[in-house]
């Protein structure tokens, strides 16, 4: 079950099969059902989830008990709270399993770790950093300054298989809007002959 992320590393960096297969050698997988809860605020767990299949969401809930969405993680994503796994400090979001999901665990010190059988390794994590600064800022100013169609269409071009695994009012609180303001927004693009 560690031959999916064997192949995402050896895919990402110059390596061989056999660099993957030994760098991967150390980690374990975990099933999770729909609804379990991998991460609860408070939590100060210092892992990080490569998703082999299923899908998981990273999510805060507010005073009132809302939920919102700051990210979904498809199959080949990686998932993390900065928070527990680089700060050491307890969590202030949730990761959950929208579906059936099997992921890869990655502790805090894998990185540094395997870094003498694949030295590319620490500037891969480096990279990760930088794509996930630059997906929270990109997704900030769709937040602040994009309409709501606008951010539906960035949605579908970031997850283009999400559509219909993800309940309506999901993707609506990822968007920051109601469900019934996404019902306008998809038909508005139906009338104008978009396709999902």
């Amino acid at each position: 079950m560690l031959d999916r992320f064997a192949a995402y590393l050896k895919n990402r960096l110059a390596i061989s099969e056999e660099q993957a297969m030994e760098a991967v050698s150390c980690l374990k997988t975990k099933s999770i059902k729909k609804g379990q809860i991998l991460l609860n605020a408070g939590d100060t767990k210092s892992e990080a989830y490569f998703i082999n299949s299923g899908l998981l969401r990273y999510y805060s809930i507010d005073e009132k008990g809302k939920e919102h969405i700051i990210q979904f993680a498809p199959e080949d994503w990686m998932l993390s709270d900065r928070d527990t796994s680089v700060f050491n400090e307890p969590a202030e979001f949730y990761i959950d399993a929208i579906e059936d999901t099997e992921v890869v665990i990655i502790k805090k010190d894998f990185f540094p770790a395997i870094k003498h059988i694949v030295p590319e390794i620490l500037e891969l994590n480096i990279l990760m950093l930088h794509n996930s600064i630059r997906f929270s800022q990109k997704r900030l100013n769709m937040l602040l300054s994009a309409t709501a169609e606008a951010r539906y269409l960035d949605f579908i071009k970031l997850y283009p298989n999400l559509t219909l695994r993800v309940p309506q009012w999901m993707i609506a609180s990822y968007l920051g809007i109601t469900p019934e303001s996404l019902s306008r927004v998809r038909k508005d693009l139906a009338k104008k002959n978009f396709r999902i």
